[in-house]
């Protein structure tokens, strides 16, 4: 029998030629939002995997919704003409399907880069004001945000759909709406950093849904879209994974295609057990429960692993970030392990084990992809 690994799938109107996802993975290398060299040598290596699915960066819908000021945004002109520049890229290397990740830090802005503390953006580093649902920071020594107003939430609303339209324009064959690890989606939904009294408080999904039925609507049905959404907090009193199922049945009533089941970075205390496969379990019961095609993710860095993941039914699809980051063959290796033959760009066709006696020198026989 052939891996399920590397069997095709439909997700909406596309069809990915193997279950393997590059999961969106922040570069924080833009200029004001828009993609820089470093984007296309990224973009271009993505490309060279073998994935059936590499999902770009997430990307604000919002100048203010950056993490950081090196995060990709698609809210100017500019930004998109600097994007579609590394898409096309993308396509010169391979036609396997592309998709962004679209969404809006809330209270988690205005932060430093990641190698320079990863903190709240001090006075002489250019912070700007956040916004979130509820007027509490994020953690200590955070920026407090303001907290939206209704109009506000309309006009973010509309912010999301510009961006969609962007990425429509561009050539994306997958949007992806960012509802997890805190940012602003999941800032709504979790009761954590969502306290208002207000219809948004009592109904915490109204928001999170009026987004995801905007983008539905403007988005074409022949391509694919999705969602990543947090399981748990990781926290008592916060969002658990029976909310996530509820959340993942209304996701699919709207339309959407696939979820991409994550969890935690809501808040810089939780106790994460970080372990192998540690969140599939997640993926499992909202399939399961939702009946919707999920996404693993989250420690997923073994050829056998991925596959017992999908073998067994837990998900439909794996996403790995740092695995392809370390190993951006490991598609390659993967196939070659599994005896499965997958095309290679023709300039680096010498490389293929068919072709390569020095590749069972490099990678001996059984040895983990």
């Amino acid at each position: 029998m052939s891996p399920l690994l590397f069997s095709p799938l439909q997700l909406g109107g596309i069809t990915l030629p193997n279950r393997v996802v590059i999961a969106p993975m922040c570069q924080y290398s833009a200029d004001d939002g828009s993609m820089t060299d470093w984007h296309l040598a990224h973009l271009g290596s993505m490309a060279c995997s073998g994935a059936g699915l590499f999902v770009v960066e997430k990307t604000n819908v919002a100048r203010e919704g950056r993490i950081t000021h090196g995060c990709t945004g698609l809210y100017s002109d500019h930004n998109e003409a600097a994007m579609a520049r590394a898409v096309q890229v993308y396509r010169g290397i391979t036609k396997n399907p592309i998709g962004i990740q679209i969404g809006h830090a809330g209270r988690k802005a205005s932060s430093q880069l990641p190698w320079q503390g990863g903190k709240a953006l001090a006075a002489g580093e250019s912070p700007w004001p956040t916004v979130a649902p509820s007027a509490i920071a994020f953690g200590e020594g955070w920026h407090v945000p303001r907290e939206f107003s209704r109009e506000e939430i309309r006009g973010m609303v509309d912010a999301f759909v510009a961006a969609t339209l962007r990425a429509k324009r561009i050539g994306f064959d997958v949007v992806e709406l960012h509802s997890a690890h805190g940012y602003l989606l999941h800032q709504f939904l979790s009761p954590l950093s969502n306290q208002r009294t207000d219809e948004y408080g009592k109904d915490r999904m109204k928001f999170p849904l009026e987004v995801a039925r905007a983008v539905r609507d403007v988005w074409p049905k022949e391509r694919a879209l999705g969602i990543r959404i947090n399981a748990t907090d990781w926290v008592d009193g916060g969002w658990t994974p029976e909310d996530a199922v509820v959340y993942a049945r209304e996701l699919k009533r709207i339309g959407l295609d696939f979820i991409c089941v994550s969890s935690g970075a809501t808040v810089p205390y939780a106790k994460i057990p970080v372990t192998p496969g540690f969140q599939v379990g997640f993926a499992q019961k909202v399939k399961k429960e939702a009946g919707i095609k999920t996404r693993a993710v989250g420690m997923i860095a073994d050829a056998d692993q991925a596959e017992e993941i999908l073998a067994s039914g837990k998900a439909d699809m794996v996403a790995m970030a740092r695995a392809l980051l370390d190993n951006p063959r490991w598609v390659w290796h993967a196939a070659e392990r599994f005896g499965v033959k997958i095309d290679y760009p023709p300039q680096y066709a010498r490389v293929h084990p068919s072709l390569w006696p020095g590749s069972k020198i490099a990678r001996p026989q059984g040895s983990a992809a």
